[in-house]
Order: structure tokens, then sequence, then C-alpha cells
């Protein structure tokens, strides 16, 4: 008989592969035996910038892994609060997620990571351990978020040992940040013997050690980077300050539109959509609209693109995240640029044009945001992403961006994508989800590489155990992400930024984003 603890799948990978390590042997044995929580006290794992963090504590696991794991929480040295689950019968291996956002704010939101083990528990009910940070701030920064992820990763090292594998997972922006992992951690040695503690080794412990991931998994990535991924909410800010003219009115202190919004201003969420309703009525039924709000509305989504449905989203990312870019994060220089742009698909694209706010990019604040955010595609491990079709909000299109990055970098050989028949953004199918870490997993332990196809006909036996449909399209492939997002001049060739860009700037003392 099954366990009732262990999903159908996570129990013959359970019991086909082995614990190799004394120290996950004597873990798993502790947790079966529940007393998980009475393991000794962490050494003091250190973050990549050298702090030490904490030792987990237990905590309660979200209602879907209860009685299925282990959880802990806790902060690390950097102040950022992380969440791991260990399961019950675990297989060995861990899952290191990266959330998107980025949510805003000064401090680390202690409720982020258990928001996401809960959402993500289906790696848990795989069998995987998982491993979550909140990131130390909200706010954007990249290299920050990815930091703090490899810094979980070292601490659930610390409390567990190190993992037969350990497989990186991003969400949204979260898949520019996992990506960044993959570039700035994954190809990294890990030495063992030199000190307790040393990169999360356990005393005693000798000899070097292969990078510290062997796989990664990106979901609904926002794959273009900083410098380009954001093109299209650059040319939504003016296109809708062309129609509307209320953000600012102008009755309020005006200021450059690059800034999103001014540093000193009030304006909410909730005020913000209210203006956007005066203009477009964009949340009404089209026959509670006025002529001119429905224009309006026509306008704004046939030069931009964006879907109707997240109108309001990418208005607010525009509005207050850029502000956070460039005002808290970039000193109020502008790393945005439209010059050269040149917008069709309205009523009357000559008036738009010459009448829409233009700008050009200061080149050290765009080298900053560019060495914070954009992939040099420069990974050397195998790289699954799953994207829905019609994501409305990072469009499937950043996908073919992700594989031109690959290809400029000669690294296209490791990565396989897929695509489903979904139109959400924040979430995808279990079953999905499920399948493609298995497949991930595969791929890492014999070296063979799935297919879009395969894929496809592998989903249906872990959706008879989650029961959320599977809908891979094998066939479709992005088009190039010019063809969706209106390129600057000289945007058109990836990667964004070159290994050598990277290298060079690196050594420009202040370069990128504070964390």
């Amino acid at each position: 008989m099954k366990s009732p603890h262990a999903p159908v799948h996570a129990l013959p990978l359970y019991r086909r592969h082995r614990l190799r390590s004394a120290v996950l042997a004597a873990t798993v044995a502790a947790l079966l035996l529940g007393v998980a929580g009475q393991a000794p006290a962490a050494t003091g794992a250190p973050a990549p910038n050298g702090s030490t963090a904490g030792a987990p504590v237990t905590a309660a696991c979200p209602e879907a892994l209860a009685g299925k794991a282990r959880c802990y929480t806790d902060q690390d040295g950097n102040g950022a609060h992380y969440a791991l689950a260990v399961p019950i019968r675990w297989n060995g291996s861990l899952v290191v997620h990266a959330h998107g956002g980025p949510d805003l704010g000064d401090a680390s939101d202690p409720a982020r990571s258990t928001e996401d083990l809960e959402r993500w528990a289906v790696m848990v009910e795989e069998g995987y351990a998982w491993a979550g940070s909140s990131y130390r701030r909200g706010g954007y920064g990249t290299r920050m978020a990815a930091a703090d992820t490899e810094s979980v990763r070292r601490v659930f090292v610390d409390r567990f040992g190190k993992p037969e594998r350990t497989f990186l997972h991003g969400q949204s922006w979260g898949g520019n940040v996992a990506a960044k992992v993959a570039e700035t951690y994954g190809t990294k040695r890990e030495t063992y013997g030199t000190k307790p503690g040393a990169d999360g080794a356990k005393p005693g412990a000798s000899g070097t050690k292969p990078g510290a991931y062997d796989g990664v998994l990106l979901t609904n990535g926002v794959l273009g980077g900083g410098s380009r991924g954001y093109d299209y909410r650059v040319d939504l800010r003016v296109v809708y300050q062309f129609y509307c003219g209320n953000h600012p009115r102008p009755t309020e202190p005006q200021y450059p539109l690059w800034q999103g919004l001014r540093p000193d201003s009030t304006m909410t969420s909730a005020g913000l959509s209210a203006r956007l309703r005066e203009c477009t009525g964009f949340d009404a039924e089209p026959a509670a609209r006025t002529a001119l709000q429905q224009r309006n509305l026509d306008d704004i989504l046939a030069v931009t693109g964006i879907p109707e449905r997240s109108l309001e989203s990418h208005l607010r990312f525009a509005t207050f995240t850029f502000r956070d870019i460039v005002s808290t994060r970039l000193g109020g220089r502008n790393p945005f640029s439209n010059r050269g742009v040149r917008y069709t698909g309205s009523h009357d694209d000559r008036a738009l044009n010459a009448g829409v706010e233009r700008f050009s990019a200061d080149p050290a604040a765009r080298r900053d945001l560019s060495w914070d955010s954009d992939l040099t595609g420069r990974v050397s491990l195998p790289v699954l992403t799953l994207h829905a079709i019609d994501d409305p909000t990072a469009f499937v299109e950043h996908e073919a961006a992700y594989r031109d990055t690959l290809r400029g970098a000669g690294r296209e050989h490791r990565l396989v994508q897929s695509f489903t028949r979904e139109s959400e953004h924040s979430g995808l199918s279990n079953a999905e989800y499920a399948n493609s870490i298995a497949a991930l997993d595969r791929w890492v332990r014999s070296g063979r590489k799935p297919t879009a196809r395969s894929l496809a006909d592998s989903c249906a036996a872990f959706d008879r155990t989650y029961g959320t449909g599977c809908f891979y399209d094998p066939a479709f492939r992005p088009s190039p992400y010019a063809s969706r997002v209106l390129p600057r001049p000289g945007g058109l060739t990836w990667p964004a930024m070159t290994a050598g860009q990277e290298r060079a700037w690196g050594r420009i003392d202040g370069v990128g984003i504070a964390p």
C-alpha cells in the first residue's frame, strides 16, 4: 500500500535513488521518526557576502503539506526571511525557488517565502525538499535577489547536508533571478575540508565537488532582462500620457515620464486606477464607456500590444516600479529610452509620434541596470522553460529573447523550451510543474534531453494525480522579441549584455544596483 503522505510519482523516485551522504541518511531517518525538529543547530553557513545565516527553526507547514513534510523558517545573515521544507519521504534532491515581483518596500517580507511554499507545494509533494527566500528587501535588484537565493541554498546545506541534486526554479521576475543565479553561482566549485561551515561544508569533509546547482526550471519567466525587458512598459507610460494627460495632470508638478512617478508623490495604486478609469473606463462594460474612453483604450492597447485584462498591472509597474528603479536604485538617473521608436496602430499615428514624450537613456544608468539584470547566456547547466502562450504579463516572446541570448553565447544546446495553451501568469497547472521538474531531473541524471513532444506525452501520468490538466502545444515557437516589443536602435542582437561587458563593467566601482 502506498503511504498517504507520498505522491505516486515521488515514491519510485525515492526508492530508486539511494541517499549517498551519511548526513542525508541520518536526517531522513530523523524525519521519518518525527524528530527532525530536534536536529543539531546550524553552524552558520556564510551568505554570499560573507555574513552568517541563522539556524532554521521549526514552523507550521502550509495546510497542503500537513503530515507530509517538516517546515522551517528564519532569517539569513542579510536579513532575508526564508522558508524550508523537507518531505517525510525525501528523494534526496532540493528545489531552490526564486520568487517574482519585485515586491516594493524596504524590508524583507516574512510571509512571502511561506506563501510561495504553499503555492509550489507540488514540488514537495513530488518528493523534493524546497527552499525559498523572501529577499533581504523589496524593490528592484536582480543580483541582490540572486545572492539571497544562493544564501538560502547554503542555509539548507548547513542544516541538512548537501543534497544529491539541487535544482533552481524561478517564476516571473524570479525567472530572471534564477537565470542570474545559474550564470553567477551555477558554475562555481565548492571546496570541502577547509574549515567548518565553509561553503556549507560539514567538518571533516574533503575533496572538490562540481557547482552548486544541477539544473534550472524557468516558468513564465521575464527573460529579456532589465535593459530591454520593460521597453513595452516605457511605451505604455508615454502613450498613456499622450492620450490621457492625467498622470501627471497639467495642474500637478511635472516630471519626466521615465521617472514613473515623482519621488515625493503620495499616489496610491487606487489613485492610479481611478485615473486609468477616468481616461479609459477600463473596468467598465463597453456600453458604459464614453466614446472618448473607448477610443483612448483602443489606441493604447493597439499601440502597446498589452492585453486589456493586464493593462492596469502594467501601468502600475510603469509607475511605481519605475520610480523604485530610477529614484531609489539608480539615484534619479534614467536607464530608459524611446528615442527612434515609431509608434503605430492608433487612429492617428502621425499625431501620436509628433506629440509623445521622447527621451534617451543615461549611458551609465543603462549600464548599471543591464549589469544588474541582463543575462549573458553563459550557463553551463541544463535549462528547461515552461511558458503560457497567452501570458498577459511576461509575454511569451521573452522566451525568444532567452533562446537568442543562449544562442548568441553558444549555449543553445543547454536549453529546452516548452509552451502551453494557458493564459495566466502567476501560476500554471500543477501537473505541468510536476512533469517539468521530473523531466529536468531525468535530464540531469541520464544526460538525455527532453523534447517538446516528450514533455507533452509524459504529463498525463502526473495529471492522474493532480487533475489540473496538461495543455502543452509541442508545435508552438514564439516569434522574435522585436515582433512584440518595439526595438530601440541597436536593440536587435542578443545577448543584451555580453560576457565581456559583464567582466569589464564588474571591475567598475559602484557598478549596478546596491543590495
